[in-house]
């Protein structure tokens, strides 16, 4: 994801943040927001004290947000298959990358909205709430993310078992016990394998389009003619007979069932 994405990602999440919460923020002397800036005032009353801080450790989480949609969540299998998908039609930049980053992001919504409400119903909305510390609400958010890179999207054992010998780690009863500086790592690396193997298993039908078309060209002699160039119409016929974008979707979405 390009650094002028990235920055669009963020502002936008500061501005939902100050739609939201606006009502609070401006009537909280600690901290107030206005055309000169961000001002930060002392206070001694301890509910002000609190809802500063709430409102400073949601910018920061916007300030990664970035990493975190990319490296925690579906999205990386989803844009890595995409991808591989239009470089084995061979159709260049079509769809182009907006296009792919923007079906990636829905699909990713999509998957995660377990998720998203579980985070908020465990340790958002508590934690706003003042139902529970800090500290217990990143825990539960650490449990769900767990929840779902662990079992949703299956991490593999063995990526785990590498980081968790590397880090000097002993193999919990519970593998939701590992830590997360183990299975975010081992969850990206596993990941990547995942969508390398559905990239290779849609690269063979186009792969056997492009060898007969090239067999069939040599064979009538015109051999000057590019093969790319006439194999690509019976790629997009096959892929628009299998509704290939129906399907890709599907087969991402239930290989995190």
């Amino acid at each position: 994801m390009s650094k002028k994405k990235k920055k669009i990602f963020f502002f936008a999440g500061i501005i939902f943040l100050m739609v939201v919460f606006c009502t609070g923020v401006y009537a909280e002397p600690g901290i107030s927001i206005s055309d000169e800036g961000i001002t930060i005032t002392s206070t001694d009353d301890p509910e002000e004290i609190s809802n500063s801080i709430k409102l400073l450790l949601y910018l920061t989480v916007l300030s990664i947000l970035p990493s975190i949609l990319i490296m925690m969540t579906s999205f990386t299998r989803i844009i890595i298959v995409l991808s591989f998908l239009r470089n084995a039609m061979g159709t260049q930049q079509m769809p182009p990358n907006q296009v792919l980053i923007g079906l990636a992001l829905f699909l990713t919504l999509f998957i995660m909205s377990p998720v998203l409400t579980d985070l908020n119903e465990q340790a958002l909305k508590p934690f706003s709430d003042n139902e529970i510390t800090m500290e217990q609400a990143i825990d539960n958010a650490s449990g769900v993310m767990k929840d779902f890179m662990l079992n949703t999207a299956k991490t593999r054992e063995k990526d785990l078992a590498l980081f968790a010998n590397i880090a000097g780690v002993d193999a919990p009863e519970d593998i939701n016990d590992l830590p997360l500086t183990v299975v975010i790592p081992a969850f990206i690396i596993s990941e990547l394998t995942v969508a390398f193997k559905i990239g290779f298993m849609l690269y063979i039908p186009f792969l056997v389009i492009d060898m007969v078309v090239a067999s069939t060209l040599m064979s009538m002699g015109m051999m000057m003619l590019p093969p790319v160039m006439i194999s690509l119409p019976f790629k997009i016929l096959l892929f628009l007979l299998v509704d290939g974008w129906n399907l890709t979707a599907g087969t991402l979405i239930r290989s995190f069932g």
